[in-house]
């Protein structure tokens, strides 16, 4: 075993801190979890391990990689959080429909399911490696079986333990072939929660035989098919441990993941910012409990400075043992081992140059992407009727309007109907619709809404009266369409409401890409992007 003779170079080894994947410190969009560029080059140079990165275009985001392994002088793990493919997060990548979306083709036809899944790893491995990355935080290995889950929901493989446990399995094959580390999340199991972690502590009150039969197969799954990491979850488990979240349990991470499953990878904590521990930790303390309890790697620290503080004292007091964070950092170095490494270390390799994926992904990744979408939407009634009232109004419900990446001026939720007719109007969750403005005039309404669990934001579009507008539309003979983006539980809750030839269609994904598809198979089509290359098939 390699010993690293500084203890404060081999406490910071085990740190994984957040920047922007924008070059410029004033173009951080999130400046109180990512560190400005003097922060960043000093932490690297204490010998901090690894990066998380989140914003950005891909073609920058390989010029920051580049330059964040020129400010350290060891190897660096370089990840972010590209559930749904690279593009979900660097613009100019893949931007792949959520995994949900195969969960359900998984119940349909599940051979075309796993091997779309496989594609999906590698087709995120290696837009992730071009671009600098060598760590995929995913798959999500959550069996989402909580319809009301605020933070999981779409980014699960599926609601039932067996087809998750075969989808993310061939989603690590896909990505680890690319030469890139999985990692499976978020352990022991985050799918029947009602509790955002990004905000308060959930709580599973299941004993040990009911984890056995619904969390556990996708993570025994997952190891065996030999995920280099697993994330750690932020929720109370009082059946297992009643006093500390999995993050900070030796019962969950030591004795349940190494000891009865057999782990042996990296096990990283999710982000010990997030409220379920931040509030209740001091940034110190959060990371020597979470390296106490088993973890290798601590993610997002709320201070890095004093969690390598705190490390070191409890090091010198003998509460934190030596030998085991050596281990942690062996660990850390098997799984970079494991990785292609930077594909560009020292000059330009003529494989993957510089201007990789500035023009988008490759014909490959575009057309796997176009499939994607095609095999996972839903589509149900017959073609949108042009209206022939100047009321005619199409309703677009967001989240967020200043939060929406796919909803730009010119997106197709809001051209494509314009072009046919319907006059755009957009909502959001915080201003619920009006019935007088927004569906009591006399013309012909197209419902477009757009509807996912979110981080931060909770379950999306509880409480909201959807299926009274639709069953007062319908009865009115005023519904010209509805399309749901994302959620196919708010799907299921609306579609008995619709007559048969109703044209209807729910899409997993939410991005442009998604919605041309979409309103094309309701006759609402435009001109179709060549990424979607015509020719759609149920």
């Amino acid at each position: 075993m390699t010993s690293t003779p500084d203890p404060r170079r081999l406490v910071a080894s085990l740190l994984v801190v957040r920047a922007s994947g924008l070059l410029a410190d004033g173009q951080r969009r999130h400046p109180r979890w990512e560190h400005d560029n003097a922060t960043l080059r000093a932490l690297l140079a204490e010998g901090v391990g690894g990066v998380i990165l989140l914003g950005g275009a891909a073609a920058e985001l390989r010029l920051r990689t580049r330059q964040l392994a020129s400010w350290s002088d060891q190897p660096l793990l370089l990840c972010a959080d590209v559930e749904e493919g690279v593009g979900q997060r660097f613009a100019g990548a893949s931007w792949l429909p959520p995994p949900l979306g195969l969960g359900r083709l998984h119940g349909r036809d599940p051979a075309a399911a796993l091997h779309l899944a496989e594609q999906y790893g590698r087709c995120t491995g290696r837009e992730a490696r071009a671009l600098g990355l060598n760590w995929v935080l995913g798959p999500v290995c959550d069996v989402n079986n909580n319809p009301g889950n605020p933070v999981i929901n779409v980014r699960a493989w599926g609601e039932e333990p067996t087809g998750v446990a075969e989808l993310v399995a061939a989603f690590i094959a896909g990505v680890q072939n690319e030469g890139v580390l999985a990692c499976a999340k978020h352990f022991p199991g985050h799918g029947d929660t009602s509790t955002d972690s990004h905000l308060d502590l959930p709580v599973l009150p299941h004993h040990r035989e009911r984890l056995e039969a619904i969390e556990l197969p996708p993570f025994r799954r997952a190891i065996a098919r030999g995920v280099a990491s697993v994330m750690t979850a932020h929720l109370l488990l009082p059946e297992l441990d009643p006093e500390r979240p999995a993050t900070l349990s030796p019962v969950v991470l030591t004795q349940l993941l190494r000891q009865d499953l057999g782990f042996a990878g990296l096990v990283v904590t999710d982000a010990l910012v997030m409220d379920a521990i931040a509030t209740r930790h001091g940034a110190g303390e959060a990371a020597v409990l979470a390296l106490e309890a088993g973890a290798d790697l601590v993610l997002m620290p709320a201070d890095p400075w004093q969690a390598i503080d705190a490390i070191l004292a409890a090091l010198d007091s003998g509460r934190l043992c030596a030998d085991d964070l050596r281990q942690s950092a062996e660990r850390r170095r098997r799984a970079l081992a494991l990785t292609c490494g930077d594909p560009d270390p020292g000059g330009m390799d003529p494989e993957r140059p510089l201007g990789l994926l500035t023009n988008g992904p490759s014909a490959e990744d575009r057309a796997f992407a176009s499939e994607l979408l095609r095999r996972t939407l839903i589509v149900q009634g017959g073609k949108v009727a042009r209206p022939r009232s100047q009321r005619a109004v199409a309703l677009v419900r967001v989240d967020e309007p200043l939060a929406c990446p796919f909803l730009s001026p010119d997106a197709p939720a809001l051209a494509f109907p314009a072009a046919a007719g319907f006059r755009p109007r957009v909502l959001d969750r915080q201003t619920p619709p009006s019935w007088t403005e927004d569906g009591g005039n006399e013309g012909p309404v197209l419902l477009q809404l757009f509807v996912r669990g979110h981080p931060f934001r909770g379950s999306a579009a509880d409480g909201e009266p959807w299926a009274e507008w639709i069953t007062t539309l319908v009865r009115q003979k005023r519904l010209a369409g509805l399309v749901v983006y994302g959620s196919p539980y708010l799907w299921d809750s609306l579609r008995g409401h619709l007559p048969q030839e109703l044209p209807a269609v729910w899409s997993p994904g939410q991005m442009p890409d998604a919605q041309a598809l979409a309103l094309d198979r309701i006759g609402l089509a435009l001109d179709v992007p060549a990424t979607l290359d015509g020719g759609f098939t149920d």
